[in-house]
C-alpha cells in the first residue's frame, strides 16, 4: 500500500514524523507537507504563483504553499504514483496509534468507495483511550466576536475570535466520544449538493 502523509503544521512538526513512522509497517510512506505552519489554510489553493518543492534530509518533501497545495501536487504529478490512502495530521502520540489502527483496518477491509474519514482523538495517554466510535459531526454555536487591538503604529487590527462552544454534543457525536475518552471516526463525502432542494429548485427559478 502506498500512503501519502501531510499536515497543516509543517514538515518539521514532531507529529508528522510520529505519524509517518507509525504507518511504515502498513506500506510505503511519502510525506509532502507545508514548509511552515499553515493551520487554518485547509482548502485553499495557491493559484497566483508557482510553487517550490524541496526535499529535507529525512526524505520529507516540503512545499511553500498550503496543505491542499501539498496533496494536490502529490496526486497530480509530483509523485510517480497515485497513493492508496492520504493521512493528514497529527498533534498527539495517541493519534499515531489510532491512525495505524485505521490504516490496518483499511488494508484488511477497504471501504469499497471513496470516503473521507474525519478522525478525532482525545488528548490523553494511549493507555487511557476507551476505544474508537463511529460518530456524526456535532455542531458548534456561532464563533465568538473578533477582538480589536491597536498596533504599535496606531492602526486597528483584528484577531479572529475562537470557535463557538458545542451546540450539539449529545451521544453519537464526535464531541461526545472525545469527552468520554474515545476516538471518533466520522465518514464524510465530497459531494456538497443538497439533493433534497435540487428537485424543487427548477420551479423556484420560474417564479
Amino acid at each position: 500500500m502506498r500512503i501519502l502523509v501531510s499536515n497543516d503544521d509543517g514538515y518539521f512538526s514532531p507529529g508528522i514524523s510520529m505519524l509517518a513512522e507509525a504507518l511504515r509497517p502498513v506500506g510505503d510512506v511519502t510525506v509532502v507537507a507545508p514548509e511552515r505552519d499553515r493551520s487554518g489554510a485547509s482548502n485553499s489553493l495557491t493559484l497566483d504563483r508557482p510553487l517550490a518543492v524541496r526535499q529535507a534530509a529525512n526524505g520529507f518533501y516540503f512545499v511553500n504553499g498550503t496543505p491542499t497545495d501539498c496533496v494536490h501536487l502529490a496526486v497530480t504529478g509530483l509523485l510517480a504514483f497515485v497513493p492508496d490512502m492520504v493521512v493528514s495530521g497529527i498533534n498527539l502520540e495517541t493519534a499515531a496509534q489510532v491512525a495505524l489502527e485505521m490504516a490496518l483496518r483499511f488494508a484488511r477491509a477497504p471501504l469499497g468507495e471513496p470516503v473521507l474519514l474525519n478522525v478525532n482523538v482525545p488528548d490523553i495517554p494511549p493507555a487511557q483511550l476507551q476505544g474508537i466510535e463511529a460518530t456524526r459531526l456535532g455542531r458548534r454555536h456561532k464563533a465568538e466576536s473578533v477582538v480589536r487591538v491597536e498596533t504599535p503604529r496606531g492602526d486597528t487590527g483584528y484577531w479572529i475570535g475562537p470557535a463557538g462552544g458545542a451546540a450539539d454534543a449529545g451521544p453519537g457525536t464526535d464531541f461526545h466520544a472525545i469527552e468520554h475518552a474515545r476516538a471518533s471516526v466520522t465518514p464524510l463525502q465530497v459531494d456538497l449538493t443538497f439533493h433534497g432542494q435540487l428537485a424543487r429548485l427548477p420551479d423556484w427559478l420560474l417564479r
